[in-house]
C-alpha cells in the first residue's frame, strides 16, 4: 500500500492515475482530509493505513505568496514533511518527499547534480530545503526528489496560464533569462511510484530532459497548441516578481540509478493532448 498525501493537487492526481494503470494499491488523502502539520492526525492515519511507502505531495506552492507567508509555508513544507517522515520511519514506511529546483541559487552554468551546494533565494526555496533536511534527518533512507517547472491538467501552471492569456491577447512578454526543465506531471508520477516501490533513498533529481527558457517554453506551447500569439522577449529585471527566481535551475544527475524522464517537449505535447481530451480551459 502506498499512501499519497496532497492527492487532490496536480501531481497527486497523476500519481493516483499512474498507480491505477499499474495495478498498484494506493490510498489517497487530500489536504482537506489530512493536515500534515498535525502530528497526531498523521500518526493515526499511518497506523490505520499501514503503508509500505508514502509519497508526500502536500506543499505550500505559491512561490510569491511564500514571501509574505513564510511561516505558513514553513509549517507545511518543512514541519509537515518532517512529521510525515518521522511517522514513516517509526513504522518502516519509505517516504518520498517531492522537492524543487528552487533550493539552488541559479548561479551555475551547467546542470545541478544532487551533491551541488544549495542556496535558495526565495522563501519557498528555503522552506522546501528545510523540508528536505527534516525528511533525511528522520531517516537517511528516505527519498528527496527534486523536480522543476511542473505542469499538468487539474491545477495552475505555466501552460494553462499562457493559453488563457492568449485567448484575449495578441502578444505576451516572457522572460528569456530564466532557464530550467519543464516537467509534465504525467511523466514524473510513475517515476515517483517506482522510487517508492523500489525504496530508492537519498537525494535525486527528476525533471524533463533538456532545458529551455520560459520564453522558449511559451513559444513551444503556442506552436504545439497551434495558437497564434506573439511571444516577446523580456528580462527578470523588467518583469519583477515578489520572489526572486533562479536564473539557471537546470537539473542533472550524478546517480547511477537515476531514472530518466522523456524530453520536456514530449511532456508538453502529452499535456496538451490530455488537456484537449479533458476539455480543460484554465
Amino acid at each position: 500500500m502506498i499512501l499519497v498525501t496532497g492527492a487532490g493537487g496536480m501531481l497527486g492526481r497523476d500519481i493516483m492515475r499512474a498507480g491505477a494503470l499499474g495495478g498498484l494499491e494506493l490510498h489517497a488523502v487530500t489536504k482537506r482530509e489530512l493536515d500534515v502539520t498535525n502530528a497526531a492526525a498523521v500518526a493515526d492515519l499511518v497506523a490505520a493505513v499501514e503503508p509500505s511507502a508514502i509519497i508526500n505531495c502536500a506543499a505550500y506552492t505559491d512561490v510569491d505568496g511564500c514571501e509574505t507567508a513564510e511561516e505558513d509555508a514553513y509549517a507545511v513544507n518543512a514541519l509537515g514533511a518532517g512529521i510525515l517522515a518521522a511517522a514513516a520511519a517509526r513504522t518502516g514506511a519509505h517516504l518520498v518527499q517531492v522537492s524543487t529546483d528552487y533550493v539552488f541559487d541559479g548561479a551555475a552554468t551547467s546542470p545541478y547534480v544532487e551533491s551541488d551546494p544549495v542556496g535558495p533565494r526565495s522563501a519557498y526555496g528555503r522552506t522546501k530545503l528545510a523540508g528536505e533536511q527534516a525528511v533525511l534527518d528522520a531517516s537517511p533512507d528516505h527519498a528527496v526528489v527534486r523536480t522543476s517547472w511542473l505542469h499538468g491538467t487539474g491545477g495552475p501552471n505555466f501552460v494553462a496560464t499562457m493559453l488563457r492569456l492568449a485567448e484575449d491577447r495578441d502578444e505576451i512578454s516572457v522572460v528569456t533569462d530564466q532557464v530550467g526543465c519543464p516537467t509534465w506531471t504525467g511523466h514524473l508520477a510513475p517515476v515517483l511510484l517506482e522510487i517508492a516501490e523500489r525504496r530508492i533513498g537519498g537525494v535525486q533529481h527528476a525533471s524533463g530532459a533538456g532545458a529551455c527558457s520560459w520564453n522558449e517554453f511559451a513559444l513551444e506551447i503556442f506552436d504545439a497548441a497551434d495558437v497564434t500569439c506573439r511571444v516577446l522577449p523580456t528580462t527578470s529585471a523588467q518583469f519583477t516578481r515578489p520572489a526572486p527566481r533562479p536564473a539557471f535551475s537546470v537539473l542533472g544527475s550524478e546517480r547511477a540509478d537515476h531514472i530518466d524522464l522523456p524530453p520536456w517537449a514530449d511532456g508538453l505535447k502529452a499535456h496538451l493532448t490530455e488537456r484537449e481530451t479533458a476539455g480543460e480551459r484554465t
